[in-house]
C-alpha cells in the first residue's frame, strides 16, 4: 500500500530558544525530546513531538549570522520557518513539481547522515509558504 504524504514537521525560527521554550514547553505543556546542534544547517533546534510522536515542532535558533535561517530570521523576524512534509518517493515529487513549474532549491535530494533525504521548495511556487520535504528511508 503506497504511503499518504503527512506531516513530519513545523519550523519555528527565533532569535532566542530558552524563551520559546518558556512558551512552547512550560506555558503550552509540550514535551522536549531532545534539543540538537545540527552543525550542517548552523542551527541549534528543539523537538517537540505532538500527538502519537510522528510529526513535531522543531524551533530553530541560529548558531552563525550567515545562514539561512539568520537571514530570514533578520528579514522576518521569530515565526514559522517552514513546513515539512514526508513523501514515499521524493525524487517523484521532485519530478512531479518541476513539470508543474515549481521552483526548487533543491533539485536533487540532499541526504542526511540518518539516511533521510530531504529537498526544499521556493515559497514562490507555494503562496508564500517554505515547503520542505523528507523521505524517511525503511526501518532495516
Amino acid at each position: 500500500m503506497a504511503q499518504h504524504p503527512r506531516l513530519n514537521h513545523l519550523a519555528i525560527a527565533v532569535t532566542d530558544l530558552d524563551a520559546a521554550l518558556a512558551f512552547y514547553r512550560d506555558a503550552l505543556g509540550l514535551h522536549v525530546e531532545r534539543v540538537e546542534n545540527v552543525e550542517r544547517e548552523a542551527v541549534t533546534v528543539a523537538f517537540l513531538p505532538l500527538g502519537d510522536g510522528e510529526s513535531e515542532i522543531e524551533i530553530l535558533q541560529p548558531t552563525r549570522d550567515d545562514t539561512g535561517v539568520a537571514k530570514w530570521l533578520a528579514k522576518h523576524g521569530p515565526g514559522m520557518h517552514h513546513l515539512c512534509i514526508q513523501v514515499a518517493d521524493i525524487e517523484a515529487t521532485l519530478t512531479r513539481l518541476a513539470a508543474h513549474g515549481a521552483e526548487l532549491i533543491n533539485p536533487q535530494p540532499v541526504q542526511k547522515p540518518d539516511g533521510v533525504r530531504y529537498a526544499f521548495i521556493h515559497p514562490k511556487s507555494a503562496f508564500g509558504v517554505l515547503v520542505e520535504l523528507y523521505e524517511i528511508p525503511p526501518n532495516p
